[in-house]
């Protein structure tokens, strides 16, 4: 179990970093500062680029969906394995946004989570938090032996 967690892990960080530069590049094809709420490129994409933002973020799950499905063996680990991957991956795409870029300049900045169906708005510190939190919950569960 230790080594299929290592390796979900360094997947979404990976994924993470891919999408931290993608972001990049999107903010500096829009003119978007390095500073700015993430809010503000909603405000100025056009429809058609939304939409492409939106089939992006689907692919996105769909390829946590498929590691974690591969990975796992029952539905519960499958289920286990995806919140796992999808907490490094969400995590880790702030780290990298943040090296990249010094974005976010403070947890209170907003953010644009998702944007599927809607777009989903908050400051930074609660993606964060519960990707620590999951990621916290799950090596607990481990570590106390209530995972296999």
């Amino acid at each position: 179990m230790i080594l299929r967690l290592s390796v979900l892990a360094l997947f979404g960080i990976a994924m993470a970093h891919l999408e931290g530069v993608v972001v990049v590049y999107l903010r500096k094809a829009l003119g978007i500062g390095d500073i700015e709420s993430n809010k503000v490129s909603v405000d100025r994409f056009p429809r058609r680029w939304l939409n492409i933002e939106m089939t992006r973020e689907a692919a996105t799950i769909i390829m946590l969906a498929a590691i974690a499905f591969l990975v796992g063996t029952t539905w519960t680990e499958r289920a286990i394995f995806f919140l796992w991957t999808f907490a490094f991956w969400d995590l880790f795409y702030y780290i990298s946004l943040y090296i990249l870029i010094k974005w976010p300049p403070s947890f209170r900045t907003i953010d644009v989570l998702f944007l599927i169906p809607v777009p989903w708005i908050a400051p930074v510190w609660f993606p964060i938090g519960v990707s620590s939190f999951t990621i916290l919950a799950i090596a607990a569960l481990y570590i106390f032996r209530v995972l296999p």
